[in-house]
C-alpha cells in the first residue's frame, strides 16, 4: 500500500513573524519539515502532499518542495476561501481561512488512498512516523488513528498555546477532543488545572479515505452554522473568525458513530515554533538528536 503525507503548511505564523515553515534550524540548515519528511520517508511514505496557499507557491516550491527531489514524490494543493462545496459563499468581508478541517478537505482529490496529515511546523519524532504507517497499513474503512503526546511536553515558555485536549477509553480509543486555547506552563502541574499527563492533538493523524464522506458533511454543517437562521438575529458561531478544526470535526464523527480513531501514544520529543523565541530551544533539541545518533549532521546529504 502506498502511502502519502499531507502537511499542513498554508499558515503564515502570525504570533512566529513570518514564514516559519522554511525557517533553517537545523545544523546544516534544514527546517523542521525536512525531520518530519526524513522521517516519513524512513517509515515507508512514498509522497507528500503539501497544503499551501498560492500566493506563495513559487517561494515554498523553491525553497522547500525543491529540496526533495528525487528522494520523494511531491504534490501541491491550494487551500483558499473559495474552496467550498457546490453552493458555499464566502461571507462578506471574510479574510480569516477556514482552518485545519478545510485544508484536509481540500486534498481530499488528491488522496485516493489512506494518509498522514501533520502541521509544518511541528518535529514528532520518529515513532510517531512508524506507528502511523504500520496502522494505516492493517486498516480499512473509517478507522483512523491520531499520535498521542503528553501536554506537559507541548508547551512554550514564551506564551499560551492551543491544543486539543483529548478522552480516550481504556482500550485507547479517543472519545472526544476539546479545543483549548490560552493554556500556559502555569496552569500544568501537581496544583494547576492540568496535570500533565493528559494526551493532546498535535495534528498528527492517520486516515484512511473514508475520512472525507464525515469530513464533507461536517464542513457543509459548518458552514450552514456561518448563516443566521432568523432575521435580526446574528449566527453564531462568528461569521468572519470561525474555524473549521479538524480535531473538533473528528471528534463529532466519533461521537455519532461515523468513524473510530485509535490513539497511539509516543513518548517521541515532541517541539514546534509558535513563537520566535522557541527557535533557540529548537535548535539545541535537534543538535542534541543529532549528537545522539538520531539523525545525520546533514539530513539530505
Amino acid at each position: 500500500m502506498s502511502l502519502s503525507l499531507v502537511v499542513l503548511a498554508a499558515g503564515m505564523g502570525s504570533r512566529y513573524g513570518g514564514l516559519k515553515q522554511i525557517d533553517p534550524v537545523g545544523p546544516s540548515g534544514e527546517t523542521v519539515l525536512d525531520y518530519a519528511v526524513f522521517d516519513a520517508l524512513r517509515a515507508g511514505f512514498a509522497r507528500v502532499v503539501f497544503v499551501i496557499r498560492r500566493d506563495f507557491e513559487a517561494l515554498f516550491r523553491e525553497k522547500i518542495g525543491a529540496r526533495y527531489s528525487g528522494r520523494i514524490a511531491v504534490d501541491y494543493v491550494f487551500q483558499s476561501l473559495e474552496a467550498l462545496p457546490a453552493g458555499g459563499v464566502v461571507p462578506a468581508g471574510r479574510e480569516k481561512p477556514w482552518g485545519t478541517g478545510h485544508a484536509v478537505w481540500c486534498a481530499r482529490a488528491a488522496l485516493p488512498g489512506s494518509f498522514a496529515v501533520i502541521n509544518a511546523d511541528d518535529f514528532y519524532g520518529a515513532d510517531s512516523f512508524t506507528q502511523l504507517a504500520e496502522f494505516l497499513r492493517a486498516t480499512r474503512g473509517p478507522a483512523h488513528a491520531m499520535v498521542g503526546f503528553r501536554l506537559a511536553s507541548t508547551l512554550s515558555e514564551h506564551g499560551a498555546v492551543s491544543r486539543g485536549v483529548t478522552s480516550t477509553a481504556v482500550d485507547g480509543a479517543l472519545r472526544s477532543i476539546v479545543e483549548t486555547h490560552g493554556i500556559t506552563a502555569g496552569e500544568v502541574g501537581p496544583a494547576g488545572k492540568y496535570s500533565g499527563n493528559e494526551f493532546v492533538s498535535m495534528n498528527c493523524w492517520g486516515f484512511t479515505p473514508a475520512l472525507f464522506a464525515g469530513l464533507d458533511g461536517k464542513f457543509r454543517e459548518f458552514l450552514a452554522g456561518l448563516v443566521a437562521r432568523d432575521e435580526g438575529t446574528p449566527p453564531t458561531p462568528d461569521p468572519m473568525k470561525a474555524e473549521f478544526y479538524l480535531p473538533v470535526a473528528v471528534s463529532e464523527m466519533i461521537t455519532r458513530g461515523e468513524a473510530t480513531v485509535r490513539v497511539l501514544p509516543t513518548e517521541s520529543a515532541w517541539f514546534g515554533i509558535t513563537y520566535r523565541d522557541d527557535k533557540p530551544r529548537v535548535q539545541a533539541a535537534l543538535a542534541a538528536l543529532v549528537r545522539a545518533g538520531r539523525y545525520p549532521a546533514q539530513l539530505w546529504a
